[in-house]
């Protein structure tokens, strides 16, 4: 009589602990969709009977996907959050059962952010990254398309008119929401400073020209400095800021319209009381949300992240199913705005 498999074997063949085989063999909870299709696929392959738990239905014969997403800044608390987004997004996906292949750009460099997109395309059916304008990532796009792979933008449209879709916000409409508070909150004669990433950042220049044209509209009276180039870094940010405070009697106001806000917000914390400068930011994390509470920024403006990352992982299913040229391309989502009043 041949050896009856055991769990051992599943947990081998399946490529998972046996603590994971044991909870999908009993119907358990907290097991990914992931996990339960390798182990139903491995007990298919070696012969083991498993039981048929609701959870189990519909697994069997599901297409499988492997999706590559590219982000950077590992470091930060925000892109951190992203990548758990995603994965949270890819194990709820009910069409396919998804294998997401997450990865960091080293640098914001061109040759970074393409060699990491390109990394991605040769393992996935579709690719969703955050990445700088430039004229290398855009032919490395093109290149990509003609291939069969899809790639969506996400925070910073730079895939060109190749690309299959952004997902971000209405980044005008963002730096507008930040001038109108800016001139809002202090309503008089001062000065006020803008930083941004990085000038292949097309999103934080769109984020800058709304930031400056609704404080012509609404705070004429209100000067605005030379933009700051922060590299979205926190040290850079924090030298930044104490710079423009020990050269600006009058600095009154600041906005961060990439990241590395971080280091404004632990300059004021050094130099200033709160309240004393209006801050800016995007993003809210453990830092910001702080921060709010501290009386040290004004404002948070935030990316919906879990919403934003659902209709991603849907999209790029949907995409690499049944091709895009039948999808509609998603409209910018609405930005969540935090106050001191908020947390």
């Amino acid at each position: 009589m041949p050896r009856r498999p055991t769990l051992q074997d599943l947990a081998i063949a399946a490529g998972v602990g046996v603590a994971t085989v044991d909870r999908v063999v009993h119907g358990r909870a907290n097991v990914s969709k992931r996990s339960i299709a390798q182990v139903l696929e491995a007990a298919r392959q070696i012969g083991y009977p498993l039981p048929n738990h609701a959870s189990h239905k519909g697994m069997v014969g599901q297409p499988r996907l492997e999706l590559g997403f590219v982000l950077h800044k590992r470091s930060q608390a925000f892109y951190q959050q992203f990548a758990t987004e995603i994965r949270t997004a890819c194990d709820a996906q009910s069409e396919a059962v998804i294998t997401p292949h997450i990865q960091f750009s080293p640098s914001q460099a061109p040759d970074d952010f393409a060699t990491a997109i390109w990394s991605a395309a040769t393992q996935s059916a579709a690719v969703a990254a955050t990445a700088i304008n430039h004229p290398k990532t855009i032919r490395m796009v093109d290149e990509l398309v003609h291939q069969g792979v899809p790639i969506f933008s996400l925070l910073n449209d730079f895939a060109g008119r190749e690309g299959a879709g952004y997902f971000g916000l209405d980044n005008m409409k963002v730096g507008r929401l930040a001038g109108w508070m800016m001139a809002t909150q202090l309503q008089r004669p001062c000065r006020v400073a803008v930083m941004v990433g990085g000038a292949r950042w097309h999103g934080h220049g769109m984020r800058e020209t709304g930031f400056r044209t609704a404080l012509r509209e609404h705070g004429s009276q209100i000067t605005i400095t030379d933009t700051s180039v922060n590299l979205e870094t926190r040290q850079v940010t924090y030298e930044a800021t104490l710079d423009l405070l020990q050269r600006h009697g009058d600095l009154a106001g600041i906005y961060v319209a990439g990241g590395g806000m971080e280091g404004a917000i632990a300059a004021l914390r050094e130099a200033r009381p709160p309240g004393k400068v209006a801050l800016i930011v995007n993003e809210l994390t453990e830092d910001s949300r702080a921060a709010l509470a501290d009386g040290y920024v004004t404002m948070v403006i935030a990316t919906p992240l879990r919403a934003l990352c659902t209709m991603l992982v849907a999209t790029m299913t949907r995409t690499a199913l049944y091709g895009g040229a039948a999808l509609q391309k998603p409209a910018p989502f609405e930005p969540q705005i935090y106050l001191p009043e908020s947390v």
